[in-house]
C-alpha cells in the first residue's frame, strides 16, 4: 500500500505556537484554508482510493477539498488525532513544556513506549491507536490511502515504524502545514518512507540529508 500522511492546514494555535491537542480543536486560518484548497492539485498524481481524517476539526476541513475533488468520503477516525498534550495542553511550544512534549514523543519512537506524556497517554497507547487506523486502511484493499493527521503524530509514527527513518531524521525535520510524508509497505511487512515533504528519503538508511532542515525538538505540531 502507498500511504500518504498529510499534516493539516494552519490553525490559529499554530500561529501562536501553542500545544493545542484537544478535540475538537480550532479551525483553519485563512492561510490554512488556502493550503487545504491547494491539496487536490498538489496530490494530482496520486491515485487516492481512500481518505481518512482525525476527530479534530482542522484535519476534516483540510481533507474536504481533496474529498470533493476525488468524490471520496472522509473517514473520521480518532486513532490518528494529535498526540494528547495532557498537563501541557495550551502551553507555549517554545517553552520547556514544548521541549518535554517533543522529547517524550521521540522517546516513544526510540522504543521507550511505557513512558507517559505528563497527564496524558503512553507511547504504547498512542502507537496502538495510530497502528489500528493504518491496519484498517491496509485491510480495505485500497492501493493508495491518504490520512490527514497531525505533525507530531506523523513524525512520531513514521520514525517508530519506517525502516529508513530514525528519530534524528524526524526530529530535525518539522513538517509544515499540509506537508506530506509518503510511505510504502504494509503492517505485516513494514514500511519504507519514500519522500518527506517532497524530498526523497534515502533507501539504505535514515541518514539522507535531502529533506528540509529544521531544529530538533523545538517544533510542536
Amino acid at each position: 500500500m502507498r500511504l500518504l500522511l498529510v499534516r493539516h492546514g494552519q490553525t490559529p494555535s499554530n500561529v501562536d505556537f501553542l500545544l493545542d491537542t484537544a478535540v475538537p480543536g480550532p479551525g483553519l486560518t485563512s492561510l490554512g484554508e488556502r493550503q487545504a484548497a491547494a491539496l487536490p492539485a498538489a496530490l494530482a498524481d496520486e491515485d487516492i482510493e481512500a481518505l481518512y481524517a482525525s476527530t479534530l476539526v482542522r484535519t476534516q476541513l483540510t481533507a474536504a477539498p481533496l474529498a470533493a475533488a476525488r468524490g471520496l468520503d472522509v473517514l473520521v477516525r480518532d486513532g490518528i488525532r494529535e498526540i494528547a498534550a495532557g498537563d501541557l495542553e495550551m502551553l507555549d511550544g517554545h517553552s520547556q513544556a514544548g521541549h518535554t512534549y517533543m522529547e517524550t514523543i521521540f522517546a516513544w519512537s526510540a522504543g521507550d513506549i511505557a513512558r507517559r506524556m505528563p497527564g496524558g497517554e503512553s507511547g504504547a497507547e498512542a502507537l496502538a491507536r495510530y497502528d489500528a487506523v493504518i491496519a484498517e486502511a491496509a485491510g480495505s484493499g485500497a492501493a493508495t490511502v491518504a490520512l490527514v493527521s497531525h505533525g507530531a503524530a506523523i513524525r512520531m509514527w513514521t520514525s517508530a515504524r519506517a525502516d529508513n527513518v530514525d528519530v534524528a531524521f524526524a526530529a530535525a525535520r518539522p513538517l509544515d502545514n499540509t506537508g506530506v510524508v509518503i510511505l510504502e509497505g504494509s503492517p505485516s511487512d513494514g514500511w519504507k518512507a519514500l519522500t518527506w515533504a517532497g524530498a526523497v528519503v534515502g533507501g539504505t538508511g535514515p541518514a539522507d540529508e535531502g529533506g528540509p532542515a529544521g531544529r530538533p525538538l523545538d517544533e510542536v505540531e
